[in-house]
């Protein structure tokens, strides 16, 4: 078990040094009044066992008749995990580490935990505490508990298929019952892969089945939905499947995931519809961008239009999905940019789709009614499986325990969320702002 070795300050800079005290086993931080405040205290273990999982956690309050808590509270405390021992006047080494995590658990109190696995050769810990970017204030830190765990089990590889019919393959004209058979033969197919997981495209069972959508939407109990349930439950594997869903007086375009047992394991309503043509139709739009827990991971959903507000994908990230599941028939972006006869532009489909999994960290699989670009992106940005619009379908096998790390040896996902100032991006919220628009068209 880790002992501890040594308690000492540290700052970058002596012009930086904070005021620190150490009394009653509780480790204090005061604010020297100057914008260039950083610094704090580093707890020193010995005794590591390389590969051994610790469990790490402490709390950080601001003391009551201290300046009022920031706003901002989780940008002026950070706690951060070294496996080494780190000078006193330096940010960090180029050895790993890793942030415990922060959370506000009252209004003056902070919370920071991870479980952690020490790395080969690892011998020795420096928890870090740092007070900073503040003028006044002060923190009072308690020392950290550490407690040795069982190993995190792997999880294990996801095979997905990503079922579209080569381009070339659709002939009108469609109807529901010539999709629903097409799509179900696909499938079949595909299942002879062994895959955990199949997406289909956008609204697949109505897609180019003349007339008003509101005539032909489905609900989820519909004979032509049970036979992707039975698919799902035959060979014990996760479907998503797209739909325009009739819910009473109500049609939304669906992406129901069916699960292993045949039934509705999630279920999403596309929040952004298709200017004009979808969104005066009558469709109505979704509200919320939920994640499903199974035993895959867990999963999210965009359809189509959403793709193009950055806060869908967003969303999905910032609710903790592994999975952005996304059927699509195209993105305006990756369009020609002027009046014209569309087409398709590959090298901005595929930026647009590895933006969406480097920003939020996940792995992208994405599902095109035509087929070409249809694709499965891990979080790194890499493209598992392409479709040129040839294939019936394409697989790939992602692995979630993939140990991505930044150049400094940080967690590749741990800087891309821990990082952000929440408290700074309020315009988000704000339904008048139209960006840009503003200044093109002012308001007279």
């Amino acid at each position: 078990m880790p002992a501890i070795e040594s308690i000492t300050p540290w700052a970058p800079h002596p012009s930086a040094r904070p005021a620190t005290a150490f009394a009653d086993d509780a480790l204090h931080v005061s604010a020297n009044g100057t914008r260039t405040c950083v610094g704090g205290w580093q707890i020193v273990y010995s005794g590591v066992e390389p590969g051994q999982a610790y469990a790490i956690s402490c709390q950080a309050t601001w003391p009551s008749g201290s300046s009022a808590p920031p706003l901002s509270l989780r940008d002026h405390l950070q706690c951060v995990a070294h496996w080494e021992v780190l000078p006193a006047d330096q940010p960090r080494t180029n050895g790993p580490w890793a942030y415990l995590l922060p959370e506000r658990i009252a209004p003056d109190r902070m919370r920071f935990a991870n479980t952690l696995v020490a790395p080969p050769e690892a011998t020795q810990l420096t928890i870090r505490y740092t007070f900073r970017w503040a003028t006044e204030g002060a923190a009072t830190w308690s020392l950290p508990e550490i407690a040795e765990v069982a190993m995190p089990a792997p999880r294990p590889p996801v095979k997905i298929a990503v079922v579209t019919g080569g381009h070339w393959d659709r002939q009108g004209p469609h109807t529901v019952a010539g999709n629903t058979a097409f799509y179900h033969q696909l499938c079949q197919a595909a299942c002879q892969e062994a895959p955990d997981l199949i997406l289909l495209p956008e609204v697949c069972l109505q897609w180019q089945v003349p007339g008003s959508v509101l005539d032909h939407a489905l609900p989820l109990d519909a004979p032509e939905v049970n036979l992707f349930r039975q698919i799902a439950r035959d060979h014990e594997l996760y479907l998503g499947l797209g739909l325009f869903e009739r819910d009473g007086d109500a049609v939304f375009n669906t992406l129901a995931l069916l699960g292993p047992d045949g039934e509705v394991a999630g279920c999403y309503h596309k929040v952004h519809l298709a200017v004009l043509s979808e969104s005066d139709s009558g469709v109505l739009p979704g509200e919320t961008f939920p994640v499903v827990d199974t035993s895959l991971g867990r999963m999210g959903f965009n359809i189509c239009m959403d793709t193009s507000a950055a806060e869908s994908s967003r969303m999905v990230g910032l609710n903790g999905a592994d999975f952005l599941l996304m059927p699509i028939m195209g993105d305006h972006r990756a369009d020609r940019w002027d009046v014209g006869r569309p087409y398709y532009n590959e090298d901005r489909w595929r930026a647009i789709m590895r933006t969406h999994a480097m920003d939020n960290q996940l792995c992208m699989v994405v599902a095109r009614n035509e087929a070409y670009g249809s694709c499965v992106i891990d979080r790194k940005g890499d493209i598992l499986a392409w479709n040129e619009g040839t294939a019936d379908y394409v697989t790939a096998t992602v692995n979630l325990d993939d140990g991505y790390r930044t150049f400094a040896d940080g967690c590749f996902r741990e800087v891309n969320w821990v990082q952000r100032r929440p408290h700074l991006y309020g315009a988000f919220l704000d339904e008048n702002n139209v960006g840009s628009l503003r200044n093109q068209h002012p308001a007279p």
